[in-house]
C-alpha cells in the first residue's frame, strides 16, 4: 500500500519523538568508540545494509578513524510495507569477504530475520569474522536468536521512522527517531 507525501506529513506531525538528533549522535559516538576498540586492528569491510542503514552508517563511518573498506548490500524484508515478508536480495557486495573481518551495519534489529540471513551470507562467503551493528534494537519477540554486537539505542516494541528508518518509503530523512501513532 503506497501513501502520499501528505499522508507522510501527517504521520510525522502525529509521531512521538523517542530520540532527538543530539541523543542519536551521542549514541553514534559511543558506537564508534566500541567499534574502534574492537576492530581498529582488523582491516574490516563495512557492509551498509541499504536503504535503512544509509544515514546511520554514513554518520558512523566518519567517526571511525582507522583504515577500513566500505561496501553495501541491499536486502530487505519490508520494501515499503510495515510488515516483513521474504528476504528480497537486490544487490550483493562487490568486495570479496573471504578471510576478512566484516561488520554489517543496519538501521534496526526487530525480528532478527534479515540480520541473521546477512550474517549467514557473510559466513558462507568465507568471512573470517562477522560482527553486526544496529542503530536501534527494538525490544520485541524475535523470530531469530541473533543479537547485534554493537547497539546504539533501545526502543520499545513500536513502529519507528527517521534517521534512516522509513514509514512506507517516506521519512527516512527525518532528523530524529519517532514512533508512529497507533502502530
Amino acid at each position: 500500500m503506497t501513501i502520499s507525501a501528505n499522508d507522510a506529513r501527517r504521520v510525522l506531525a502525529e509521531g512521538e519523538l523517542l530520540f532527538s538528533n543530539q541523543e542519536i549522535h551521542a549514541a553514534l559516538d559511543e558506537l564508534a568508540q566500541q567499534i574502534t576498540a574492537r576492530l581498529q586492528d582488523h582491516d574490516p569491510i563495512i557492509l551498509c545494509v541499504m536503504n535503512g542503514a544509509l544515514i546511520p552508517a554514513g554518520n558512523l563511518l566518519t567517526r571511525l578513524k582507522f583504515p577500513l573498506r566500505v561496501d553495501f548490500v541491499h536486502a530487505t524484508r519490508y520494501g515499503n510495507q510495515t510488515q516483513g515478508g521474504e528476504l528480497d536480495w537486490r544487490v550483493k557486495p562487490v568486495c570479496s569477504l573471504a578471510q576478512r573481518t566484516v561488520l554489517v551495519i543496519d538501521d534496526i534489529l526487530d525480528q532478527g530475520i534479515t540480520l541473521a540471513k546477512l550474517l549467514e551470507f557473510c559466513q558462507a562467503e568465507g568471512a573470517a569474522e562477522t560482527y553486526s551493528c544496529v542503530l536501534v534494537d527494538k525490544q520485541c519477540e524475535r523470530k531469530s536468536a541473533v543479537k547485534a554486537d554493537f547497539v546504539g539505542l533501545t526502543i520499545p516494541d513500536r513502529y519507528v521512522f527517521g534517521f534512516g528508518m522509513d514509514y512506507k518509503g517516506y521519512l527516512r530523512n527525518v532528523d530524529g527517531i519517532y514512533a508512529v501513532k497507533g502502530l
